[in-house]
């Protein structure tokens, strides 16, 4: 007689009053990005990296966040554009919409209606304080939008919808963060039901890589210009152009001296894309005196060309293929709304909705 075996996880069985469990339950992850531009190495190091290795040991969610992108305003034809890039980018570097679920925030209605219910208990004051909306108030005082004030409250919805307990933020987001705990703890409290977890920030790696850019000033970032990043989608010869303008100076002037803070970004980008020999080199010739920026960035664009090459391969590939796109899009929606329907409708019950 054939033995027939069973292997049985991730489940929980209710029944008779009792729980079975045959093994621990995956935590829920939560993450979005907002629809500005293509990706670069930024992001990719800073976040798309690790988003590849938690989808393999987490209950992930990876958005992309046109709903919060409308606070700039764009074009439906620029949104549409941008959504698609990071869509594609997102499966190039390595996402498996098998392995996590990757949506588009606008496909999910259910997200524009826990927003609402968490508007009712959030505060003009407490909104007014964060520190994101002061900022915003100060760059750009001619839109000054409800979307801005209430964007704590957006993105408190995206974590809440699934009950989230680790989210990958940056320092910059952490008092948003800690504002979903504040939404999430004073509806269960006005509801008296311990149901929304306390989402922590997470971060896959203690030690995250931080890119910089090209402009000789800090990291790498959109909002600084197209010369100051390099896209994934780049080609060979926008690397080399974009490498030849990076911000240097006139070279050391003693031997062993500490790096400016334009030349340090250089070899930090280096020590990313390029092997340790190639980096030991230069810097070698940097304390010796004799580096020449010119063969230095030469060097440096070549390798960001060989490291940038297959994901870029990949974007091309992916981005002619519609079908895929709209398969994959719609799939990440479903599997999304399945667990938002299941949150809001257990928030209609404690809410007191109720139908006659």
């Amino acid at each position: 007689m054939p033995v027939i075996e069973f292997k049985i996880t991730n489940y929980k069985i209710k029944e008779c009053g009792f729980f079975i469990n045959f093994g621990p339950m995956k935590e829920t992850v939560v993450s979005g990005i907002r629809p500005t531009g293509k990706l670069h190495l930024g992001n990719y190091f800073g976040a798309v990296t690790n988003f590849v290795k938690m989808q393999y040991d987490y209950n992930c969610y990876f958005f992309i966040a046109d709903l919060h992108s409308l606070t700039t305003h764009p074009t439906s034809q620029d949104l549409h554009q941008y959504v698609k890039h990071v869509l594609v980018e997102y499966l190039a570097c390595g996402l498996n919409p098998e392995e996590t679920t990757i949506y588009v925030q606008s496909d999910v209605p259910e997200v524009a209606e826990l927003y609402l219910y968490l508007n009712m208990n959030a505060y003009m004051g407490e909104l007014e304080r964060s520190t994101s909306f002061k900022d915003k108030v100060r760059s750009q005082p001619d839109n000054v939008n409800a979307g801005l004030l209430t964007y704590p409250t957006l993105m408190a919805a995206d974590i809440l919808l699934h009950r989230a307990t680790k989210v990958p933020v940056g320092k910059d987001q952490a008092q948003h963060l800690e504002m979903t705990r504040t939404f999430g703890n004073r509806f269960n409290r006005l509801y008296q039901a311990d149901f929304f977890p306390e989402a922590v920030a997470f971060n896959y790696s203690q030690n995250l890589v931080k890119v910089p850019g090209l402009d000789g000033k800090g990291k790498m970032s959109k909002s600084s210009g197209e010369g100051n990043c390099i896209y994934l989608s780049d080609s060979p010869e926008i690397i080399r152009k974009k490498m030849a303008k990076a911000v240097s100076d006139g070279g050391p002037t003693e031997e062993n001296q500490a790096k400016p803070e334009a030349i340090q970004n250089l070899f930090d980008l280096m020590k990313i894309v390029s092997s340790p020999d190639t980096l030991e080199h230069f810097d070698g010739l940097y304390n010796k005196m004799a580096i020449r920026y010119g063969d230095f960035k030469k060097q440096l664009a070549e390798d960001m060309i060989t490291f940038n090459t297959p994901i870029r391969e990949r974007i091309d590939e992916i981005s002619k293929d519609t079908s895929y796109l709209r398969q994959v899009a719609k799939h990440g929606a479903l599997k999304a709304r399945e667990s938002a329907q299941n949150t809001l409708r257990e928030v209609r019950q404690l809410i007191g909705f109720k139908s006659f």
